[in-house]
């Protein structure tokens, strides 16, 4: 690990724009073991005011650093949100969680292993250096949403999750602003290296969670073990029912892009619709329509067919009268 400079912040203002931020650490300090990533300085915020769970206009704030545990057992949270809590218990180790904030995890990095070994090419670590991935081991890529100069995945859960309940994320900085979570992370392009939508100087105060919809709630994780394994596939679904008919619907999917994915049109096929495979099935080729495989994760379009297909069978009651 390289020499670097450690400050604590007592406040935003503290930080400086070309610092690195640090709350948990989970993932930075790895990179930094390895040296993927060196930051001249790091800003430790565990001193900020930004750790508590609160009721927000009808639904929740929760803080950048509440701890994933404190999260995920929260009692509204499990009973409200319960996509949210099964997420965050599918994340991680319990080690892990107890560390990881709520605003780190959404910054995580990527864990394709051509970004972690230095003697790879990787537009995300070096811009311009080249994508090693395509045409080497491929099994944990992305499918949608990839470029030419990268095929990463963003490994997360806690964020498909956010996304399925039309999170918001809570920036200050020079210019306080608030940004969906489905804008705040960014499609690699041409520079696979500029992952979220935050500015130098910029800390991410706190995720807001609208009202509660009600309906079921599911997350269903795919992974090559039954713990501590991040997603070949993985769905946050909330889904309401009325009068037998799909009246919400609400998709999000994790370890097939660079970001948390979600399609508006897959969504909108379902609504005041009555629950069938035929149906699912159509929401299916929508979504996979521009799916592309790079390599040997050909596999991830059918599973994620199989996985969306069982997931919407559960969450309407399908498989109950099969």
């Amino acid at each position: 690990m390289r020499e670097f400079t450690y400050l604590r912040a007592n406040s935003v203002a503290d930080v400086p724009a070309g610092a690195t931020i640090i709350a948990g650490g989970t993932n930075l300090l790895d990179l930094m073991k390895l040296e993927v990533m060196a930051p001249d300085a790091l800003v430790d915020i565990t001193r900020l005011d930004l750790n508590r769970i609160e009721p927000h206009e009808g639904g929740l704030r929760i803080g950048a650093l509440v701890r994933n545990s404190d999260l995920a057992a929260d009692p509204v949270v499990r009973r409200e949100y319960p996509v949210l809590s099964r997420a965050l218990l599918a994340g991680a180790s319990g080690q892990l969680r107890n560390m990881a904030t709520t605003g780190g995890n959404l910054m995580q990095r990527t864990r394709c292993p051509y970004f972690y070994d230095r003697r790879m090419a990787c537009n995300k670590r070096d811009p311009g250096t080249g994508c090693s991935a395509q045409g080497g081991v491929t099994r944990h890529h992305a499918i949608l949403g990839a470029s030419d100069r990268c095929i990463a995945t963003y490994p997360g859960d806690m964020a498909v999750a956010l996304l399925a309940l039309d999170a918001v994320v809570q920036i200050d900085g020079p210019a306080p602003r608030e940004v969906p979570l489905a804008d705040f992370h960014l499609l690699p392009g041409e520079t696979p290296h500029v992952e979220t939508v935050l500015k130098p100087g910029e800390v991410i105060t706190g995720v807001t969670l609208p009202a509660p919809v009600g309906g079921e709630q599911r997350y269903r994780k795919v992974r090559d073990r039954a713990s501590y394994a991040f997603a070949l596939v993985s769905i946050a679904a909330v889904i309401r029912m009325e009068q037998g008919q799909i009246s919400h619907a609400a998709l999000a999917f994790g370890g097939v892009a660079a970001k948390p994915w979600r399609d508006g049109d897959a969504e909108a096929v379902l609504l005041g619709r009555e629950p069938s495979d035929a149906l699912f099935a159509q929401a299916a080729d929508i979504l996979l329509k521009p799916a592309r495989a790079f390599g040997d994760h050909a596999f991830k379009i059918p599973l994620l067919r199989r996985t969306l297909m069982a997931t919407l069978r559960d969450a309407t009651g399908l498989e109950a009268t099969a």
